[in-house]
């Protein structure tokens, strides 16, 4: 298998440093009782209130029809190698609050955590996530009949690890390339916005 580590500046999980978003899928199924877990695992969320304002669509190459309808959905682009994922899932959000009815304007944040969970929980069982926000919300929600306070939020590639020489030429570099991110200087602020916290000076 491809390993793709984090070079982390401080110790973290290996299920942490394990997570990346592959574009090259195996054609592998995914067993029914890992998308069992993996769907569980997003069951379990943090969110406000306990409101659990996700709802997922499911999409599988054991329904053709709904695995088309979905990836269908996706812009050309992430078609190009998505078409490859064994599993597809549409995430959507619900807008308001079922205790009192006002906008919940965590959801897309309690959405964001499921999906954390769900990937965390992947890697743990050799599986793995791309997220994707190339996709028509609206098309999504005419051919899903999602009905309106519910909004689309990503599609979600779920598989098996796959030969990254099985893709465009022009995504293949893309998919050997060490992950980088931006140092905690630039995001952990203490007393004001953009002043570094000393925590996180060296």
């Amino acid at each position: 298998m491809l390993e793709n580590l984090a070079e982390t500046e401080y110790t973290v999980h290996d299920l942490i440093r394990g997570r990346w978003s592959p574009r090259a899928f195996s054609d592998r199924t995914v067993e029914r009782d890992k998308l069992l877990i993996l769907l569980e695992a997003c069951r379990w969320a943090a969110s406000s209130y306990n409101e659990q304002p996700w709802s997922l669509i499911v999409a599988t190459k054991e329904q053709p029809s709904e695995y088309a309808r979905l990836l269908s959905c996706l812009i050309e682009f992430n078609q190009s190698w998505a078409h490859s994922a064994p599993v597809l899932i549409l995430s959507v959000a619900k807008l308001n609050f079922d205790r009192d009815g006002r906008e919940n304007r965590h959801a897309f944040h309690d959405v964001g955590a499921a999906a954390s969970n769900l990937t965390t929980q992947a890697i743990a069982l050799d599986l793995f996530v791309h997220q994707m926000a190339g996709f028509d919300a609206e098309k999504a929600r005419s051919q899903f009949g999602i009905p309106s306070g519910y909004e689309p939020v990503a599609v979600i590639a779920i598989g098996y690890l796959g030969d990254p020489l099985g893709l465009p030429t022009a995504l293949q570099a893309q998919e050997l390339t060490p992950r980088t991110r931006k140092p905690l200087t630039e995001f952990v602020f203490t007393g004001g916005w953009g002043q570094p916290s000393d925590l996180v000076i060296d």
